[in-house]
């Protein structure tokens, strides 16, 4: 088979072959492949800057958020609110025992991110005397039940405190008895001394 001068084999969209006029092979891009593949890229290029302006323009004007969206952002804002309310309830109700609050945050339709959970931490302490225990142990149940709609994790932390602070009164309860009973038998030994000092008095022989 003869291959004649300039012949023009496509092989691709974006190259030809040919040999040129000292018989030797040439890959060349075609320009007019070319030109259309530059044209997609910017074609491509241009839709990612219109969405992007369509995004931001968006989050400048609620307006412009479709109903469903509206209503979504609504509703991030609603949960948004309740959540550091509920958190904030506890940081206040705490007193010392509480730290920072954190969230968890998702981003609306409108580029805006909203609190979607949180939580606050809270120590518990035990203290040196079993009166500070059971302050301690109700300030945390305090903390814990302060929000208006508590959480599972709310009603775990107050049964703990419940549990530190039923023991902590049972302990007092001991010390307590173990302080009552002490008196009493310091005091029936005190008694019996004071019999035995009487008898005593009473039995001596006193000489005319």
């Amino acid at each position: 088979m003869n291959i004649g001068t300039n012949t023009l084999y496509d092989i691709s969209t974006n190259y030809t072959m040919k040999l040129n006029d000292k018989e030797i092979l040439v890959v060349e891009d075609d320009p007019i492949s070319k030109s259309l593949h530059e044209a997609k890229k910017v074609s491509h290029e241009k839709e990612k800057e219109e969405k992007k302006a369509q995004e931001a323009k968006k989050n400048n004007n609620p307006d412009e958020l479709s109903e469903d969206e509206q209503r979504l952002v609504k509703d991030l804002a609603s949960r948004d609110s309740e959540v550091k309310a509920h958190e904030s309830a506890h940081q206040a109700a705490g007193g010392g025992m509480t730290g920072a609050a954190s969230y968890s945050y998702q981003q609306g339709p409108d580029g805006k991110m909203y609190a979607i959970g949180g939580e606050v931490s809270i120590s518990s302490p035990s203290g040196s005397t079993p009166q500070e225990t059971i302050k301690n142990a109700k300030q945390i149940i305090a903390s814990a039940m302060a929000a208006g709609d508590p959480s599972p994790q709310d009603f775990a932390v107050a049964s703990s405190a419940r549990v530190m602070e039923i023991k902590a009164q049972q302990q007092l309860s001991k010390e307590q008895e173990e302080q009552k009973s002490g008196q009493e038998t310091y005091k029936n030994a005190a008694n019996s001394q004071e019999n035995i000092s009487s008898e005593d008095v009473h039995s001596l022989d006193i000489p005319a």
